[in-house]
């Protein structure tokens, strides 16, 4: 318990720290905790450091997950970050608060008719065009953001990308601030159905580089869990 405390409390200052040099605000910034390869004891331990935030990747993960942890469950903000095949989205749409990988159109179709109310979700960009990664390159956001307009039950609220793992840090901010631009350039258009004012992106290894580029949302496991 004390290194899963120790983590936590380590991830949190580093937000902190990357906050005032980027002058911002730490309350901007919300930790969403990857647990998709820690086990229900630790996230019952994460649960009482004051965690909320919990992403699995996994649609049969995740509802697992929930039936163990029944007694907290809806205290809890679901993420799930991970690739969504269509015929997995009736399973966990409805038991979630936030889809990060919208990212392609059948996948809205599928998202607008199982939702019985809107669901939060992330436009996935592929910043760096990366062909093993999905998403959409950024000249091909906005359009797609467009096309969501007729979709009553998604809601844009931001952007999500996945920077390669082994990019340098000149990279990493050149990446990061492309996004920065693209989310604040759709959100001051000011469409209804996609505020766009979140911005996940960050990952165990880069979130403090997000922090400072512009990041609302960082997902972060690997080193929460660490030695725990």
């Amino acid at each position: 318990m004390e290194t899963l405390k120790a983590n936590v409390d380590r991830v949190h200052q580093t937000i902190e720290e990357a906050c005032y040099k980027s002058e911002r605000d730490a309350s901007e910034v919300q930790l969403v905790a990857v647990t998709k390869s820690t086990d229900i004891d630790h996230m019952r331990r994460l649960y009482d450091l004051g965690e909320r935030h919990f992403a699995e990747n996994r649609s049969d993960q995740l509802l697992e997950r929930q039936e163990a942890l029944a007694d907290i469950a809806d205290e809890i903000h679901w993420h799930f970050i991970g690739r969504l095949q269509s015929r997995k989205v009736k399973d966990i749409v409805n038991q979630v608060e936030y889809i990060h990988s919208l990212d392609r159109l059948s996948l809205a179709k599928e998202i607008n008719k199982r939702a019985r109310k809107p669901v939060k979700c992330f436009v996935q960009v592929n910043v760096s065009q990366e062909a093993s990664k999905t998403g959409f390159p950024p000249e091909l956001v906005e359009a797609f953001i467009q096309e969501l307009a007729e979709f009553p039950h998604i809601t844009v609220v931001g952007l999500m990308t996945m920077a390669p793992y082994d990019a340098s840090e000149e990279d990493l901010r050149t990446y990061f601030q492309q996004m920065k631009h693209l989310q604040t350039q759709i959100a001051e258009v000011g469409y209804p159905h996609a505020p766009c004012q979140a911005l996940s992106m960050g990952m165990s290894q880069d979130y403090a580089i997000a922090v400072e580029e512009g990041a609302t949302m960082v997902r972060v496991g690997t080193t929460l869990f660490e030695g725990a």
